[in-house]
């Protein structure tokens, strides 16, 4: 049992710490009124490699594996909360297809996000929730195609040519499968984007599928493993979610560390107060022990041959890891008192972007019942 990073993990980790800092942090500001990841930083996240983490080399990534996937996706998100959800999903949309797709899928969708200007999607969750059972969207097999029609709504990336993963019930059977859908094709189209309370940067909308007409060659995998492909879906972006949040946890750690050293009261630092000391040291032991739970669902991902056994561990692991950045955020406004709510500090964002952690992509009642649902079968 090692805790400790490779020498592959070490340099994926400082690429991206280093990146994130000279080339995002400039302008977070911009990302965030804009709430746009320029096409600079993504060219530049393509190039280093840290676009395509997970992604095999034959295709253009990294190789990396979900491990370095995380370690690389906590320093980018410890900036920037948006950029790190659209890395995530970017890993959502490729590691679906790389999963359950074909060979000719494979090196289409994933060298052409690699190595060339797409941006994936993922799109699952609808008007009336993200329920598979409430599923309206339907696929109606016509010749070589798959006629698609519903809304999509919270949707990640859309905005950007490339392949989205529709999970759409079967109009004949009922059963729920996954389509690539060539966005921007004849008959899609997206709303005004969502102007959320936190994470900006990462363009969100909803998406309208009329008539859409999929190649039957864009079903990932066979009509009797839809669910197992929206199961491993679910539980592949609970990993990402993780890793955001473990970047915010330490964003916040960061900033009321050096905060406490800086700001003065009463003629000594505050940090020379016990409570004050005591707060970093929570928010310390609470990083630490996020880290841990998402560098195992990392681990686990990379050595689990069926992803479907991992929606357990990674539902939990994003409940606790989302639930401490809240914890962890108000820890650390308490050290910077009424200074935190200010905008010209960073802490400010980084409390809005850590409330979102919990309400995404399933809130906590929902996925206990996920995770106990697993242990008593």
């Amino acid at each position: 049992m090692e805790f400790k990073l490779s020498k592959e993990q070490e340099l994926i980790q400082r690429t991206a710490k280093e990146y994130a800092e000279k080339s995002i942090e400039p302008i977070v500001k911009q990302i965030e009124d804009e709430n746009k990841v320029p096409d600079e930083v993504i060219e530049g996240l393509r190039e280093l490699g840290l676009l395509c983490l997970p992604v095999e080399e034959k295709y253009g990534g990294a190789g990396a594996g979900f491990e370095g996937f995380v370690v690389g996706l906590e320093q980018l998100a410890r900036v920037s909360g948006g950029v790190g959800i659209f890395v995530s999903v970017v890993m959502l949309g490729t590691s679906t297809i790389a999963v359950h797709g074909t060979e000719e899928q494979k090196e289409k969708y994933l060298t052409g996000t690699c190595k060339g200007s797409w941006i994936p999607s993922v799109a699952m969750t609808e008007p009336d929730g993200a329920d598979p059972r409430m599923l309206k969207t339907t696929a109606k097999k016509d010749g070589d195609y798959f006629i698609v029609n519903g809304t999509k709504r919270f949707i990640t990336n859309t905005n950007f040519a490339g392949p989205m993963v529709v999970f759409a019930k079967d109009a004949d059977t009922g059963r729920i499968n996954g389509y690539i859908v060539d966005k921007f094709c004849e008959g899609y189209s997206i709303s005004e984007p969502w102007d959320k309370l936190g994470s900006k940067g990462a363009f969100l909308s909803d998406v309208y599928l009329k008539d859409v007409k999929v190649p039957a060659s864009n079903m990932l995998g066979t009509p009797d493993e839809g669910f197992q492909t929206l199961k491993v879906t679910m539980a592949m972006g609970k990993i990402g979610l993780s890793a955001i949040y473990l970047g915010n946890i330490l964003a916040a750690y960061d900033e009321a560390f050096n905060y406490s050293k800086d700001r003065i009261y009463l003629g000594k630092p505050i940090s020379q107060f016990e409570s004050v000391r005591n707060s970093i040291v929570d928010i310390a032991m609470k990083y630490e022990a996020a880290k841990l739970m998402t560098y195992r669902i990392g681990y686990l991902a990379d050595n689990t041959a069926n992803k479907a056994k991992l929606v357990k561990d990674s539902a939990m692991t994003k409940i606790f890891v989302t639930e401490t950045a809240v914890d962890v955020s108000r820890i650390a406004m308490n050290v910077f008192g009424s200074y935190g709510l200010m905008k010209d500090y960073k802490m400010s964002r980084i409390y809005r972007d850590a409330i979102v952690g919990p309400q995404i992509e399933g809130t906590a009642n929902l996925l206990k019942t996920v995770v106990a649902t697993d242990m008593y079968k």
